[in-house]
């Protein structure tokens, strides 16, 4: 086997990595800290892409010799500004909410599958199935609603009594225009 020199870097710029690394992790953790618990709880589509994008950063900025600290740390501040302004101005707008943020979407109503929703979703009949079981419910029909929301869990609300357009909790739930048992959708 021959040696390939390709393979090994030279100390100084294992060094220089390894310096990068933790002045990265450093900055990463402060931002965090400094942006508040929603950066680190159930991640929706935004939160998911600045994630991936801040990772990218900081491993552009560790390994590409052309990408400066200073630089990548710029761009991870950059996109965590942006990510507070868009979270500032959802909080404030419902139309802004309503067109760039997804809607929760209901599978389940009453213990009956809604099959437009799954189909639109992209979300099976075991995968809901699997959430019916993590919350020790076995029988669909023992399941009120079971809800895609937007971090991509389930919520499964236990049979009860209560009416679909009565439940305000689930006024901003996506739901087809008829339900099954006649139950009409609310508007919310």
């Amino acid at each position: 086997m021959e040696f390939d020199p390709g393979l090994w870097a030279e100390r100084s710029r294992l060094a220089e990595v390894a310096v990068l690394s933790l002045a990265f992790y450093l900055t990463v953790v402060i931002l965090t800290r400094l942006s508040g618990k929603r950066t680190t709880g159930q991640m929706n589509n935004f939160d998911w892409i600045i994630t991936v994008a801040v990772g990218s950063l900081a491993a552009s900025g560790i390994l590409l010799r052309d990408v400066s600290y200073a630089e990548a740390t710029v761009a991870i501040i950059a996109l965590g500004l942006c990510q507070y302004v868009v979270t500032f101005v959802l909080v404030r707008s419902s139309t802004v909410t309503k067109a760039i943020k997804a809607q929760p979407t209901l599978l389940l109503h009453k213990g009956v599958f809604l099959e437009d929703a799954m189909k639109q979703t992209r979300i099976t009949r075991a995968e809901i199935e699997s959430a019916l079981r993590s919350e020790g419910i076995v029988d669909p029909a023992e399941a009120n609603w079971v809800i895609l929301e937007t971090d991509g869990t389930f919520a499964v609300v236990p049979r009860g009594d209560i009416a679909i357009d009565k439940a305000e909790a689930m006024d901003h739930v996506e739901k087809p225009e008829s339900l099954p048992g006649g139950a009409a959708r609310a508007e919310g």
